[in-house]
């Protein structure tokens, strides 16, 4: 599979405009991996499957953070419960 990733720009080189980009990524190619070789989907990228990726993942995003809110609440609650029983 192709490198993705841009070549380290000059000092002083200006970076492609988002134009630019879009055509240098027409063509995309998904690649899984299954054991020890890479198997490309036959199934072009298309925006309708972009954006159900995007709706995982921000579903993912909102799980996180409600994770990240509990576990700061627990948190909380143990500091309080050290300050209330003082240095042992």
């Amino acid at each position: 599979s192709q490198n993705r990733d841009p070549p380290p720009r000059e000092e002083g080189e200006i970076p492609p405009t988002q134009a630019e980009q879009e055509e240098e990524e027409d063509v995309v190619e998904i690649v899984t991996t299954t054991g020890d070789r890479d198997v490309v989907d036959p199934d072009p990228f298309t925006s309708v499957s972009a954006q159900i990726l995007i709706g995982e993942i921000m579903g993912c995003n909102l799980e996180l953070e409600n994770l990240k809110k509990n576990f700061n609440d627990v948190i909380q609650k143990n500091k309080n419960i050290i300050d209330v029983l003082g240095p042992v």
